[in-house]
């Protein structure tokens, strides 16, 4: 990463293993879908094996939409550690704590963070997904353990620093 990009957004505020459970997934599932492809993919099969398909569906739009909405009005290019970095950067922690307050139902404190990555034109439809992400995250995390439990995935996971 370069020092630019440290600064602007990949500061490193935590390591993922200080955060809950669903929040370090959270956090991984933006890495994955910002990886491309093949990263998507995988999101969208943790979806899918965590929920009914209906469920499961709703619940990647609204990640989907929510991720899209972010990058398009962005201030600035949203800044995002590696997938298998242990490291958590500003953008994502802002992100994993948007969502959380979103979730926990703050809608007004939820806008205020939102407009930390968006303009304040998008910061309530943003916080309004990031509810949606939230509860959908924390269901998904406590229905199974499958970040964890998928030894391709852990395996690429290493504490760099």
């Amino acid at each position: 990463m370069t020092p630019e990009h440290h600064a602007r957004g990949g500061a490193v505020v935590a390591i993922l293993t200080s955060l809950e459970a669903w929040e370090a997934d959270l956090i991984l599932n933006l890495r994955l879908w910002c990886a491309g492809r093949r990263g998507r993919d995988q999101v969208r099969g943790d979806y899918r094996r965590a929920f009914p398909e209906l469920v499961a569906r709703r619940g990647i739009r609204d990640f989907e939409s929510l991720v899209a909405m972010i990058i398009d009005h962005a201030h600035r290019p949203i800044v995002h550690h590696e997938v298998g970095c242990a490291c958590v950067g500003s953008d994502e922690g802002i992100f994993a704590h948007l969502v959380r307050i979103a979730a926990d139902g703050h809608g007004t404190d939820a806008i205020l963070v939102a407009m930390m990555l968006v303009g304040p034109a998008h910061a309530e439809p943003v916080a309004v997904l990031a509810a949606h992400v939230g509860i959908c995250a924390r269901k998904m995390n406590s229905s199974s353990d499958l970040r964890r439990a998928d030894p391709s995935i852990t395996a690429r996971v290493v504490r760099l620093h």
